[in-house]
């Protein structure tokens, strides 16, 4: 089975997340408003990443295509989340941007990104 670039690049973004000391609690987190892509514990905190990757950047950077819709979404999922677990941990939202090519591998974290 051939592995969409989007998945490759959450692969990538969970290893890079486990090496920073995060623990991932959940990939492709779906509710009704949509999906997370990595849900992960750092701390205290509860991070909810979104992993945008790209073959290049000739149409800008992986993490501009992160609107404002996107963000509401995120929100939304994060706070059915802890609803669902029943409590809640402070939150951050955490952009990861991935250019994959055959020149290159670069991984762009963004902390606190909205």
């Amino acid at each position: 089975m051939i592995k969409t670039l989007g998945a490759s690049g959450e692969d990538m973004a969970v290893e890079y997340l486990k090496g920073k000391g995060y623990k991932i609690l959940h990939r492709n987190f779906k509710t009704g408003f949509g999906e997370a892509d990595i849900i992960a514990k750092h701390g205290d905190r509860l991070i909810f990443v979104e992993v945008k990757t790209r073959k290049g950047d000739l149409f800008g950077q992986p993490f501009e295509a992160v609107g404002s819709k996107k963000q509401e979404k995120l929100r939304a999922i994060a706070l059915a989340f802890m609803k669902n677990a029943g409590k809640e941990l402070p939150v951050r939202f955490d952009i990861i941007s991935i250019i994959s090519s055959d020149q290159k591998e670069e991984i762009t974290h963004i902390e606190g990104a909205f």
